[in-house]
């Protein structure tokens, strides 16, 4: 089975340019790639369906938002959930009306049992010691709001093309393709990203990434994520392909971050 790693961006004209993908098998960095697009990246995963290996790609992008925020737009399923960001994503990104923020002239939304700006799944992960960000912050400082709308957009397309997508859909048999949301913090450890120094020692310093790709693993922190992030995943590849579907209807409905065992 091959495994990937795409480090997402919902930038309106600088994906090409911020978009890493990222290959590897346990114990071994194979790829590290630079220049695809939004649609680029489809086109690549449309690529692997056609192929004769099954692949899991792992996305940086949240496959869904909160229940209650679905509910309220009428979606019963995350598959709704992608059609409604499809025709309205692109004004909640112009207008950032609430529960969305991070734009000029808005403000975080005050707590709200009933209405929580994090997704089950996030919570599960901040319980784990790290931090996820809200999808609904679509600006500021490590917003993922943008780049998450913008990739649920996409989702419904991909999903009609062949291409599965977790929690709703297992693992591919012998052919075929599973893209399953991942938080790369995960599998990076505490490393202070936004340093190309530390970036550097880390990848110098990682046994499984050879020193021919050293430069492209930590040229930014996309390719660090990309990077770190293919790795960990095919560090428990055999778990990925046993992937099912989940029966949880939170996680059905808003997604689920796939994170390597404790």
């Amino acid at each position: 089975m091959r495994v990937l790693a795409v480090d997402w961006s919902g930038d309106a004209r600088g994906a090409r340019h911020r978009i890493r993908v990222a290959e590897a098998r346990p114990g071994e960095l194979l790829e590290v790639r630079l220049g695809l697009d939004r649609e680029g990246v489809g086109d690549l995963l449309l690529g692997l369906r056609a192929g004769t290996e099954p692949a899991v790609v792992g996305m940086d992008f949240s496959f869904g938002l909160a229940s209650w925020f679905a509910r309220e737009h009428g979606c019963a399923t995350l598959p709704q959930m992608w059609d409604l960001a499809a025709r309205d994503g692109e004004r909640w990104l112009r207008a950032c009306p609430p529960p969305f923020w991070g734009r000029a002239g808005t403000r975080k939304p005050t707590g709200d049992p009933a209405r929580p700006l994090y997704r089950s799944t996030e919570q599960d992960v901040r319980a784990r010691g790290l931090n996820p960000l809200s999808t609904f912050q679509i600006g500021g400082a490590g917003a993922v709001g943008t780049g998450s709308v913008r990739g649920m957009a996409l989702l419904a397309a991909w999903r009609a093309a062949g291409v599965g997508v977790w929690p709703l859909d297992p693992a591919p048999g012998s052919s075929g393709v599973l893209l399953v949301e991942v938080y790369p913090r995960a599998m990076t450890g505490p490393v202070v990203k936004s340093s190309p120094d530390a970036r550097r020692a880390h990848v110098v310093a990682d046994p499984r990434i050879p020193t021919a790709l050293r430069d492209a693993a930590a040229a930014t922190e996309d390719a660090f994520d990309a990077a770190l992030a293919a790795l960990g995943m095919a560090e428990h590849v055999d778990e990925l392909a046993g992937l099912g579907p989940l029966r949880d209807p939170t996680y059905l409905l808003e997604g689920a971050i796939w994170a390597p065992p404790m």
